[in-house]
Protein backbone atom coordinates (compact mmCIF):
# COMPACT_ATOMS: atom_id res chain seq x y z
CA UNK A 1 0.00 0.00 0.00
CA UNK A 2 0.81 3.60 -0.93
CA UNK A 3 0.26 6.68 1.08
CA UNK A 4 0.80 9.95 -0.75
CA UNK A 5 0.97 13.45 0.44
CA UNK A 6 1.19 16.62 -2.57
CA UNK A 7 2.27 20.30 -1.44
CA UNK A 8 4.42 23.06 -2.44
CA UNK A 9 0.91 25.15 -4.30
CA UNK A 10 0.27 28.36 -3.84
CA UNK A 11 -0.43 31.60 -5.50
CA UNK A 12 1.60 32.84 -8.28
CA UNK A 13 2.07 35.39 -11.25
CA UNK A 14 1.78 34.37 -15.04
CA UNK A 15 5.16 32.97 -16.20
CA UNK A 16 6.67 32.16 -12.91
CA UNK A 17 7.12 28.84 -11.31
CA UNK A 18 6.42 26.71 -9.02
CA UNK A 19 7.54 23.15 -7.66
CA UNK A 20 5.11 20.55 -6.66
CA UNK A 21 6.17 17.63 -4.36
CA UNK A 22 4.47 14.34 -3.23
CA UNK A 23 6.27 12.35 -0.51
CA UNK A 24 5.29 8.72 -0.43
CA UNK A 25 5.19 5.69 2.33
CA UNK A 26 5.08 2.32 2.08
CA UNK A 27 7.91 0.02 0.96
CA UNK A 28 6.85 -0.65 -3.02
CA UNK A 29 6.98 2.94 -3.75
CA UNK A 30 9.71 2.55 -6.42
CA UNK A 31 7.62 -0.38 -7.99
CA UNK A 32 4.34 2.34 -8.97
CA UNK A 33 4.56 4.40 -11.67
CA UNK A 34 3.48 8.05 -10.64
CA UNK A 35 1.25 10.71 -11.90
CA UNK A 36 0.17 13.99 -11.68
CA UNK A 37 -3.31 15.20 -12.75
CA UNK A 38 -5.38 18.52 -12.31
CA UNK A 39 -8.82 19.03 -11.54
CA UNK A 40 -10.31 23.21 -12.28
CA UNK A 41 -13.16 23.98 -10.78
CA UNK A 42 -16.22 22.59 -12.20
CA UNK A 43 -13.80 20.02 -14.88
CA UNK A 44 -13.32 16.99 -14.46
CA UNK A 45 -9.44 15.82 -13.55
CA UNK A 46 -7.33 14.88 -16.29
CA UNK A 47 -3.73 14.20 -16.24
CA UNK A 48 -0.56 16.25 -16.33
CA UNK A 49 2.22 14.05 -17.20
CA UNK A 50 3.68 10.57 -15.57
CA UNK A 51 6.84 8.58 -14.96
CA UNK A 52 7.79 5.26 -15.08
CA UNK A 53 8.75 3.43 -12.04
CA UNK A 54 12.92 3.48 -12.82
CA UNK A 55 12.33 7.33 -13.52
CA UNK A 56 13.97 6.77 -17.17
CA UNK A 57 10.71 7.57 -19.25
CA UNK A 58 8.70 10.71 -18.77
CA UNK A 59 5.13 11.50 -20.26
CA UNK A 60 2.75 14.70 -20.61
CA UNK A 61 -0.20 16.05 -21.49
CA UNK A 62 -0.30 18.35 -24.71
CA UNK A 63 -0.95 21.55 -22.77
CA UNK A 64 2.23 21.22 -20.52
CA UNK A 65 4.93 19.99 -22.38
CA UNK A 66 7.97 21.64 -22.62
CA UNK A 67 7.29 23.98 -19.29
CA UNK A 68 6.54 21.37 -16.67
CA UNK A 69 9.48 18.36 -16.12
CA UNK A 70 8.09 15.26 -13.79
CA UNK A 71 10.70 13.82 -11.46
CA UNK A 72 11.39 10.68 -8.91
CA UNK A 73 13.58 9.85 -6.11
CA UNK A 74 12.98 6.26 -5.45
CA UNK A 75 15.48 6.63 -2.44
CA UNK A 76 13.69 9.48 -0.70
CA UNK A 77 9.90 7.75 -2.22
CA UNK A 78 9.46 11.04 -3.69
CA UNK A 79 8.03 12.53 -7.29
CA UNK A 80 8.08 16.04 -8.17
CA UNK A 81 6.27 18.16 -10.30
CA UNK A 82 8.19 21.52 -11.59
CA UNK A 83 5.90 24.12 -13.49
CA UNK A 84 7.26 26.35 -15.22
CA UNK A 85 6.14 29.68 -17.62
CA UNK A 86 2.64 29.00 -15.75
CA UNK A 87 -0.53 30.07 -17.08
CA UNK A 88 -3.87 30.92 -15.90
CA UNK A 89 -5.26 27.89 -17.31
CA UNK A 90 -3.31 26.16 -15.00
CA UNK A 91 -5.16 26.78 -12.41
CA UNK A 92 -6.16 23.86 -10.76
CA UNK A 93 -5.77 21.17 -7.88
CA UNK A 94 -3.04 18.96 -8.29
CA UNK A 95 -2.89 15.56 -7.24
CA UNK A 96 -0.16 12.76 -7.47
CA UNK A 97 -1.06 9.31 -8.16
CA UNK A 98 0.18 6.21 -8.17
CA UNK A 99 -0.35 3.09 -10.75
CA UNK A 100 1.23 -0.68 -10.34
CA UNK A 101 1.47 -1.11 -13.88
CA UNK A 102 1.62 1.77 -16.71
CA UNK A 103 0.94 5.39 -16.92
CA UNK A 104 -2.14 6.16 -17.90
CA UNK A 105 -4.38 9.18 -19.16
CA UNK A 106 -7.22 7.84 -17.27
CA UNK A 107 -7.34 8.03 -13.16
CA UNK A 108 -9.56 4.88 -13.07
CA UNK A 109 -6.16 3.22 -13.56
CA UNK A 110 -4.49 4.48 -10.31
CA UNK A 111 -4.92 3.21 -7.18
CA UNK A 112 -3.41 5.56 -4.68
CA UNK A 113 -4.28 9.20 -4.45
CA UNK A 114 -2.98 12.16 -2.72
CA UNK A 115 -5.11 14.68 -0.77
CA UNK A 116 -4.16 17.56 -3.76
CA UNK A 117 -2.73 21.04 -3.55
CA UNK A 118 -3.95 23.75 -5.35
CA UNK A 119 -2.26 26.29 -7.81
CA UNK A 120 -3.73 29.59 -8.60
CA UNK A 121 -2.12 31.34 -11.24
CA UNK A 122 -3.46 35.17 -11.74
CA UNK A 123 -1.99 38.65 -11.78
Amino acid sequence: QVQLQACGGGLVQPGASLRLSCAASGRTFSSYCMAWFRQAPGKERTFVGGVTWTGRSTFYADSVKGRFTISRDNAKNTVSLQMNSLKPEDTAIYYCAAAPRRIAATPGEYNYWGQGTLVTVSS
